[in-house]
């Protein structure tokens, strides 16, 4: 979708991946350790897993092409007394943001990169790599091809992740997860891969 339509899915509240809190994944990576400052939150929506890293103390960026999401990130973060940059952006050219201050250390992907279309995966890799050095770690959370059905984002398999992060990263692991949904998915509960993906 464009950033318009993205826009229009919060304004309608027509965003069933948005349910308040991280994903129980992120959650989960975060209490072992698993994120290092500076974080990205790519695809940050309304800003949850941003908010996770700043409750930690992490300096964080959350950027999303949708104008309000990014507002009502901006708003949950002065509710919550939380310090998170959120910025209106689009994450296949990362290195065309100006107020982006990379290098980052981790970046953090829930249900951004099943989003796109077959040609505009290398983009993705190629813009993460652009803001990140050596040793950054990606947490990459998205749909598999084991939810049943048609409802949602497109399915990745394992093999569609390791060709499009061949390049500049390594994939370090893919584990098979869940993705957790708010009330709007009609479905059971999507399953998902959870990969550790190591910048070379």
């Amino acid at each position: 979708m464009t950033g318009g339509s993205w826009d229009d899915a919060y304004q309608q509240n027509a965003v069933p991946w948005d349910i308040g809190r991280p994903q129980p994944a992120i959650v989960r990576i975060a209490g072992m350790g698993g994120l290092v400052e500076p974080v990205l939150d790519s695809g940050c929506g309304s800003g949850e897993h941003a908010l996770l890293a700043a409750s930690m103390g992490l300096e964080v960026t959350g950027i999303d092409v949708a104008q309000t999401a990014i507002e009502h990130a901006r708003g949950k973060a002065r509710q919550r007394g939380l310090s998170a940059e959120f910025i209106v952006g689009d994450v296949l050219a990362l290195d065309q943001i100006e107020r982006l201050e990379p290098p980052f250390r981790t970046i953090i992907d829930t249900g951004c990169f099943h989003t796109f279309a077959n040609a505009d995966r290398p983009l993705y890799a190629a813009s993460l790599a652009s803001v990140t050095e050596t040793g950054a770690v990606l947490h990459l959370l998205c749909f598999s091809e084991h939810t049943p059905g048609t409802e949602g984002p497109r399915r990745v398999t394992q093999g569609e992740i390791t060709a499009t992060f061949s390049r500049d990263w390594e994939v370090d692991s893919i584990e098979p997860d869940t993705f957790a949904v708010s009330n709007l998915w009609s479905g059971p509960t999507p399953s998902a891969w959870l990969a550790r993906i190591v910048r070379r």
